[in-house]
């Protein structure tokens, strides 16, 4: 097996097998959906409250790390397990959702990775798989130090064969103590604490604390659905 890491969105890395990567937060906040049937993802607003509309469920969001107005959730950890899940969550969030959008338009299969379900994400993309691409999400276009970490990690646990860029964010990885060190130095970070959501980077720094896998089941009209496998 092939390991490539793509560190920005702009890398279009057409592996056959994806694991999508937005540490903070929104692989996190699907993975901690588990309870729910199905997350919807939307890359746009207006296309989350139609759904909404159209499908029932509960809505999560941010732009720019601040709850939507008129939604359920914003995007934390805390908020999402606050009370019981549905049946459907719809969200949209400035970065994740749509580069998990642009990753199921190009690639055969796509999982959503984090820290949280570290190995249990390794485990799923590496099974029958020839060659593996991590995606980070990053920041309007540019490379995320906390993605990168991220993608490091699970580059590590895929034990493929790497190209330059998995060894390198493997490297990256290793000038880190702990995940929540890593986690804690990158401009999404300081972001968080800028909008009071600290606790958010320690919950997402946790690595292997769930066995669930989310992963691209199809399309619902605009939005991409994942489903837990």
């Amino acid at each position: 097996m092939r390991v490539h890491v793509a560190f920005t969105p702009a890398e279009e890395l057409n592996a056959p097998v994806a694991v999508v990567v937005d540490v903070l937060r929104a692989t996190s906040t699907i993975a901690l959906a588990h309870g729910y049937r199905r997350v919807l993802c939307c890359a746009e607003v207006d296309e989350a409250r139609e759904l909404a509309a159209a499908e029932g469920g509960l809505l999560a969001g941010e732009r720019k790390t601040r709850k939507l107005d008129g939604f359920d959730f914003g995007n934390s950890p805390s908020e999402l397990l606050s009370r019981p899940p549905e049946e459907t969550l719809i969200l949209t969030t400035t970065n994740g959702t749509r580069l998990l959008l642009s990753a199921a338009s190009r690639c055969e299969r796509v999982y959503v990775g984090s820290l949280l379900n570290l190995d249990a994400v390794a485990a799923a993309a590496s099974s029958g798989a020839e060659e593996v691409g991590v995606l980070c999400a990053g920041v309007l276009g540019e490379l995320a130090l906390d993605d990168a970490y991220c993608a490091g990690r699970i580059a590590e646990a895929l034990a493929g064969e790497r190209t330059d860029s998995a060894e390198a964010a493997i490297r990256l990885a290793h000038t880190f103590a702990t995940p929540e060190a890593a986690l804690g130095a990158s401009k999404s970070a300081a972001n968080l604490r800028g909008s009071g959501l600290d606790p958010d980077i320690a919950y997402c720094a946790r690595v292997s604390a769930l066995d669930v896998v989310g992963r691209f089941a199809r399309m619902v009209g605009q939005a991409a659905e994942v489903v837990a496998v």
